[in-house]
Order: C-alpha cells, then sequence, then structure tokens
C-alpha cells in the first residue's frame, strides 16, 4: 500500500525518507486518514514547492494526483469546480480555448490546485488581483476525523481562511470552486522597461502598475554602485481578440527542452552569472513593445522540464522575501548590497510589487515589494549566510513565504507570522490528534515534537 521513498521538493534540498501512499479513490484516502497509528500525514500535490512543506520524513505522505477530475463548470460564470489534484496546465489547456484563463497563477503551471492553495500563490498581478485565495468561492476539505466540510467566506470562514496558506495542515483539500477569468486571446502584450538601478525600478513600479494587470522584473543582483538593483521591468496585459474570429483560441505547443543530468554546481559562479546578466540586461530595448505567447510570458522556466538540475545533486534553496511598502526600498538595497559583497549570486532573481494582504493566517503576501533569489548548496556555509539573511528581513519587518523556505528557524517564523497562534487554535479544533504534521511544520513548531 504504501512504498518507502527518498523524495524532495522542487528544490531538492532536503531529501528525506518518507512512507508515499498513491490513494486513488476517496474511500482509500478517508481511510488513510482515520488509519489509527502513530505516523503523521501530509498531502503531496505534483511537488513544486521548493522546500520541506510537502515533506514528512519518517512519516506518512499522501500523493493526490489521482484527483483531477473537472466535476462542473459554469460558463455564464466562468466558475470551475475541479479535484484537488488537478494541475493548473489541464485547467489552462482545456479552458484557455475557450476563453477563459487563471485568475491568478504562480511561475510554473505543474501545479496542483490544491496545491496552489494551501501555499495561497500569487502572480505577476498581485498589486491588482491578491492572491488566489481571493478567487477561491469554496472548498471541500477532508479533516482528521474523516468529515468533509465546506468551507468558505460565509461557512466556516475560520477555517477557509487557515487552509488557504495552512500549508496542508488543516485537512486535505479535496476539490473547490473558482472563478476563472474571461480572455480574448491567448497572447500577452508586453512593454518592456530597463531601469538603470533599484530606485528607478521602483520610480518605474510606481508609474505604471495601474497601468497593467502584470508586472514583474528581473533584477540584476550583482550589479554595484550607481547600477545596484538595475532591472527590466516586463509589465503586461492580455491581447485584444485578434487571432481568430472562431470561438476556439489556438495554443502553440513550444519545445520541451531537458537537462539531462545534474549539472556541475560550479557552473553557476560569479563570473558565468555576471556574464549572463551583463548579456541579458542589454538584450533589451528600453520601451520596446511586443506580443509574446501566454507560456513564455507566465512560465519561461516550464520550457526545462528539469531546470532544478542545473544547482547540482545537493540542490538549491529558493529564498522569497517580502518587505513592507515603508521599508522596501531601505531592506532590499542593504540585501543587494549583502548579496554582492557575500560573492553568492542568483541565477535567478525576480521582483515584483504586491498588493494588500488578504485575511490568510499563513498567508504570505501583504503590501510592498517582494525579491525571489535562487542558492546552490554547495556547502554548508549557505545556512550561516541565510541566518544573517533573515535578521535582515526581521529587522525591516519582512517575512519568507514558506512554500520556498526550508531552513527558517520557528523564533524567526514567529516573528514574522504574527497570526501564527490564531492559526494554531484553529488547527487544534480541527486536528486535536496533530495528525496532519509535516517536516515543515515540525521544524517550524507549528505541530508536532516542536509544538
Amino acid at each position: 500500500m504504501f512504498r518507502k521513498e527518498k523524495i524532495g521538493g522542487w528544490g531538492n534540498y532536503p531529501v528525506e525518507e518518507c512512507f508515499v501512499y498513491r490513494p486513488e479513490k476517496l474511500s482509500d484516502l478517508k481511510e488513510l486518514v482515520e488509519w489509527q497509528d502513530d505516523t503523521y500525514r501530509i498531502s503531496r500535490g505534483n511537488g513544486r514547492s521548493y522546500g520541506d512543506t510537502a515533506l514528512n520524513g519518517g512519516h506518512s505522505l499522501l500523493l493526490l494526483t489521482k484527483f483531477n477530475r473537472f466535476l462542473s463548470f459554469d460558463a455564464e460564470r466562468g466558475i470551475l469546480e475541479c479535484e484537488g489534484g488537478t494541475m493548473l496546465e489541464e485547467i489552462i489547456e482545456f479552458f484557455l480555448p475557450k476563453g477563459y484563463f487563471l485568475p491568478v497563477t504562480p511561475g510554473t503551471k505543474y501545479v496542483t490546485l490544491g496545491g496552489a492553495i494551501a501555499n495561497d500563490v500569487h502572480g505577476k498581478n498581485h498589486h491588482k488581483a491578491g492572491c488566489l485565495s481571493e478567487h477561491i468561492l469554496d472548498l471541500k476539505l477532508l479533516t482528521a476525523s474523516g468529515e468533509i466540510l465546506t468551507c468558505s467566506r460565509e461557512q466556516n470562514a475560520d477555517l477557509f481562511w487557515a487552509t488557504v496558506g495552512g500549508i496542508g495542515l488543516t485537512g486535505i483539500i479535496l476539490s473547490a470552486r473558482m472563478k476563472l477569468i474571461q480572455v480574448s486571446s491567448t497572447t500577452i502584450d508586453v512593454n518592456y522597461l530597463k531601469a538603470t538601478n533599484l530606485e528607478e525600478a521602483f520610480e518605474l513600479f510606481r508609474h505604471h502598475d495601474h497601468l497593467y494587470d502584470y508586472s514583474v522584473a528581473w533584477i540584476d543582483c550583482l550589479a554595484t554602485g550607481d547600477s545596484l538593483g538595475r532591472s527590466v521591468l516586463m509589465l503586461g496585459n492580455h491581447s485584444p481578440s485578434s487571432e481568430t474570429t472562431s470561438n476556439f483560441l489556438p495554443i502553440k505547443r513550444k519545445r520541451k527542452w531537458k537537462v539531462p543530468i545534474e549539472m556541475p554546481s560550479s557552473l553557476l559562479n560569479p563570473l558565468t552569472i555576471k556574464g549572463f546578466n551583463h548579456f541579458y540586461y542589454h538584450s533589451f530595448k528600453d520601451g520596446s513593445h511586443k506580443t509574446i505567447d501566454y507560456d513564455s510570458y507566465f512560465y519561461p522556466l516550464d520550457s526545462i522540464l528539469n531546470w532544478n538540475r542545473l544547482y547540482g545533486k545537493k540542490g538549491f534553496i529558493q529564498y522569497q522575501v517580502v518587505f513592507p511598502e515603508e521599508t522596501s526600498f531601505a531592506g532590499l538595497t542593504e540585501m543587494l548590497k549583502k548579496l554582492s559583497q557575500s560573492k553568492r549570486p542568483s541565477f535567478l532573481a525576480v521582483l515584483k510589487s504586491f498588493g494588500m494582504e488578504n485575511k490568510g493566517l499563513l498567508s504570505f503576501p501583504f503590501k510592498g515589494h517582494t525579491l525571489a533569489l535562487d542558492f546552490p548548496v554547495k556547502d554548508q556555509t549557505i545556512f550561516p549566510f541565510l541566518k544573517e539573511m533573515d535578521e535582515l528581513v526581521l529587522r525591516y519587518n519582512g517575512r519568507i513565504y514558506l512554500a520556498k523556505d526550508s531552513v527558517l528557524h520557528p523564533d524567526t517564523f514567529k516573528a514574522m507570522y504574527p497570526k501564527l497562534e490564531q492559526f494554531k487554535k484553529i488547527k487544534k479544533e480541527v486536528d486535536p490528534k496533530g495528525i496532519f504534521s509535516s517536516s515543515m511544520s515540525r521544524r517550524l513548531g507549528i505541530t508536532g515534537d516542536c509544538q
């Protein structure tokens, strides 16, 4: 019924041995939840969270990719109901040709809807559309008792706001109803703006974000001096109808590439990344416009199916922080200086502006700016460095994204998430024996041995 497997998140750090179950029916899933043994359970979708959110070292991991059916669709209102194991890719490929798209999407389409809700994902449109939870009408949750509860803003509201962003700790998201948006094409009109430094990037965000549904910037983390934080902003809107006069929108199939083996971690070093950054920054013409397919804009890395292998056998840590609006510039300036001085360049570095915070008790975003970075785990020196980064984030009242984390200390986590005690109270009510627990929740002291 289960297999003992060594398994990791997308960052391949950490890798842990778990009891992996692959239930195919609801009755199987309920039996696994209600089974009286001494192991904790946590659900897992497609394994695209980076760290230990969906790991359960020495305990049970319930893989839900078989629960991927579309249940209903209201075409008049654009409301889709589907199971939690449905991948965003499946939703896009079925509904985009019919003129519907996801209201919010993260940087990969290879995530399940349940996983996206459990991490309350955000996208390039957070400044306008908020997190995915803003567009979830209700969800069905399998709780520790085996009961299935409907949760929404009106029904079991406290449990709803504990579940969105609750990293799977309140129960298993069986299905959800989500409101899709209507689009008239499968392409995005993109305006590329170059910022010579971080201050200019902030100014461009301020002056243009209200004009565009989608807003993101690539940032050069190795630039110093007057060029500190130089960036390329990529501002986008869905293209107006021009592709077809029929009711069917064509989706272009992109060629997929594979990284055949784990690359040596030395491949990504200050010299190679500095060269890439120079080339990339100068490859864009300031103020240029281009119409590109949705896949290239929203999911550029999905064309490399296993790009995580670029970081080597020891894996990598993605580090995403948000600073509040009033400290964003100072906090990011200090962080960029620290990065350039440390000789720890990030191959992927993404800057976005966030809109208002929602009611999710463990949701990540609040109004301000977020920076996402990747660090290869080459040796043990990365861990004290990240501890220093955490201290910097705390000084500027920032927060770390749990979907990416694998190293945060419990005291730091508690300081960053002020609604934690409220979350634990609701979890205790719905899961009094603490059945739903993960490697992350125990590491952070939310559940289990570290509570």
